[in-house]
């Protein structure tokens, strides 16, 4: 779809969406010694997916914060505190479109002075798009913005959601490449 910039600034998507889900670790929210703290902006993908009743993967609300909840490493005194900021609905990034990018942006506009850093989290097909357009959109950055994905979910045993959550939870607390990633 062509979109002119009058369509980007306004999207009709914005207002059609219900507010997104913010959950909270259910325990005390992990601190870094230095009081680090990062937003996780969770739009779906293959990252949070897991099997539906047929055995075929399928996003499921709020599976994702009950995975970092159990997630031990996000504990650790040197991981940087989060929220989990999860849209509804989740979107398949094959679905996501400019609409998308803008609430993205705005998400972490409205966030900024809350957080040392945003991750996120998105299916891997758009993801160099939507991350390209934030690079535009977000400009005058101060902060860390980290783009990731998984090919294999986070509920599989082996998989590379868990290492892709934590290097960009710390790269996006640490501040030194005020950009988008």
């Amino acid at each position: 779809h062509a979109h002119t910039l009058d369509q980007m600034s306004t999207p009709k998507s914005l207002v059609e969406l219900p507010p997104p889900v913010v959950a909270t670790p259910t325990g005390p929210l992990p601190v870094a010694a230095s009081g680090k703290r990062v937003l996780i902006i969770h739009t779906g993908g293959t990252f949070g997916m897991k099997p539906d009743a047929e055995g075929s993967l399928d996003v499921c609300p709020g599976y994702l914060a009950e995975q970092l909840d159990k997630m031990e490493e996000l504990k650790h005194p040197e991981m940087p505190g989060y929220e989990l900021l999860e849209y509804s609905p989740l979107h398949d990034s094959s679905c996501m479109e400019p609409a998308d990018w803008v609430t993205i942006a705005t998400d972490i506009e409205d966030n900024y002075f809350k957080y040392d850093g945003f991750v996120v989290i998105m299916g891997t097909d758009t993801m160099a798009y939507c991350s390209s357009a934030l690079s535009f959109m977000l400009e005058n950055l101060g902060k860390t913005v980290v783009f990731t994905g998984s090919q294999i979910p986070l509920c599989e045993v082996y998989n590379d959601s868990r290492r892709n959550l934590v290097v960009s939870m710390i790269f996006a607390a640490n501040g030194d490449f005020p950009e988008v990633c």
